[in-house]
């Protein structure tokens, strides 16, 4: 069974999604917030496996919300669900830890599926979020993949394709039956060495470059 606390300051809408996602088998809805400090505080007594976060939100917004709760519990994943399509907000959600990004008119089913797919530890983006997401990556002056993945050993390279494919440090470092805290040095070099200055770009200069 996955986990979900829905976090919408429009309270018609989460009953709404609360109630079709309930028809899925293997989805429970397990708590509900109207704005982002109340997600942060949902998610410490909760501990969902997926959130499902709204961007404009009154106290604290959905971004910020993400980025608290990605430093705090970095196993649980944020699918940012919204009305708002603007580079910026799917770009900040991105660098603050979500590891999806949708629209609220995505159908039900299609929301259930991309809930299931981040569970999996794999990131999903939109239709008309895709685009937009590698429109941003391809202006972006990310290193050239000649020359630069010689520079990692045969663990990074691991490390960085499951980077990629949206895998957390903890899927990392359960798949790869490493210490938590050796994954986050492995990383730490893996972002000098690209020269970028977090995870997400590492991710998108792996897909960019073929390595998931």
């Amino acid at each position: 069974m996955i986990r979900l606390l829905l976090v919408d300051d429009q309270e018609m809408f989460r009953q709404g999604l609360a109630a079709l996602l309930a028809l899925e088998e293997d989805l429970e809805v397990v708590g509900q917030a109207g704005d982002g400090a109340r997600a942060i505080a949902l998610a410490e007594t909760l501990q969902p496996d997926i959130i499902l976060m709204d961007v404009q939100m009154p106290i604290c917004d959905g971004v910020a919300a993400t980025r608290a709760i990605h430093q705090r519990y970095p196993w649980i994943r944020v699918l940012v669900l919204t009305t708002f399509d603007q580079d910026e907000y799917i770009w900040q959600s991105l660098q603050a830890g979500a590891l999806g990004y949708l629209l609220k008119s995505t159908p039900s089913k299609q929301v259930a599926a991309a809930v299931r797919t981040l569970s999996q530890g794999y990131s999903q983006l939109g239709p008309t979020i895709a685009p937009k997401l590698f429109a941003q990556l391809q202006s972006m002056a990310l290193p050239p993949r000649e020359g630069v993945q010689d520079r990692f050993s045969d663990r990074e390279l691991e490390i960085l394709k499951l980077l990629g494919q949206g895998n957390t440090n903890q899927d990392i470092a359960q798949t790869l039956h490493l210490a938590h805290g050796t994954v986050k040095n492995h990383i730490s070099r893996i972002l000098s060495e690209l020269g970028v200055s977090d995870r997400t770009q590492a991710a998108l200069w792996a897909k960019q470059h073929g390595f998931c």
